[in-house]
Formats: structure tokens, sequence, C-alpha cells
């Protein structure tokens, strides 16, 4: 807690705030069961789900993992209103974030471009692998991975990287 002095006025601002977590199990069923995720986790699967926490705000973006304690942080209009295929793979991907982040490894090091940094590629390797084992086409699984904050030319360099080879 600090106490902040404006002009003549006292005023005490309290900003250690709480933001309130929920649990994932609870927004998130039967992914314990998601073979993509039991190979992520292993006989440690359902203990990581269960011990899991989200926090929803309505920022922009979709999912991305705190890099202080590596809870998941989800868009709550994009879980309202996102693409429910969507959704899952963007979960898929996110929880290839935690593990990584239970790993220890740096989930956002800047020297990389975004499509190109390790931990974006391997969580995107999963990812696509799960899109394939739910039907997706090559034309599909383009379209998920090229993001509206992606250039084109970013969009085909991960896809080939990924080996979706695809020409919008």
């Amino acid at each position: 807690m600090s106490t902040i002095v404006i002009g003549f006025d006292k005023v005490k601002i309290i900003r250690d705030v709480n933001v309130p977590l929920f649990r994932f199990i609870d927004y998130f069923k039967g992914f314990e069961e998601v073979e993509a995720v039991i190979r992520l986790f292993g006989d440690e699967t359902e203990k990581v789900l269960n011990e899991l926490w989200i926090e929803f705000r309505s920022r922009r973006g979709y999912m991305g993992v705190n890099d202080q304690d590596g809870h998941l942080i989800i868009n709550a209009e994009y879980l309202r209103n996102g693409d429910a295929r969507d959704i899952y793979l963007d979960i898929i991907h996110e929880l290839v974030h935690v593990k990584q982040f239970m790993d220890g490894k740096q989930l956002r090091d800047r020297r990389f471009n975004y499509v190109e940094r390790p931990t974006e590629i391997e969580a995107y390797r999963h990812t696509v692998e799960e899109a394939k084992n739910i039907g997706m086409t090559t034309k599909q699984i383009f379209e998920y991975l090229k993001t509206e904050s992606m250039t084109d030319d970013d969009a085909m360099k991960l896809a080939n990287v990924l080996g979706i080879n695809y020409l919008p």
C-alpha cells in the first residue's frame, strides 16, 4: 500500500489490487482427456489443470500466459463470441506456454520476431498437430495461424516453418 500526495490534498490510493482468478477446470471441461494436453503434461495432466488459474480481461488480444506466475489470461469477449474451434486451439497453444513457463523458459524473448520465437514455434507446432488431428484442412490451418497482427510475410514464414504449404 502506498500514499500519494496530490496538490494540497492528501489522498490514499490502494495500489495492491487483487485480480480475481478462476479455476481453469471450472470453465474448460474435459481437457484432461485430450491427447494433445496429456502429451504436454503426462501423468501430471490432471494435477496441472486442477491447479491452473485463469484471469478474464476485457483487453485486446485473445489469450496469453502471465509471465509472473503462469496463469492464463483470457479476453472475456473472445471467450463469449469467438469461434469455438479457434478457442479450443488457442487453449492448446496456451497450455504449451504454461508448460514452457513451468520448465523455466522465457516466453517472450524479444531477441526474436514473434513468428521466429522458439517458444511460439513450439506452441504452434503442437497446435497445428492438434488441428490436423481434428480434421482441419491446410487452408483452415493457415487461416487459423494468420492473425490480424501478423503481416502476410510473417504468416507465410510461420506456416513454412510449421510445414503448412498453402498459398493464399
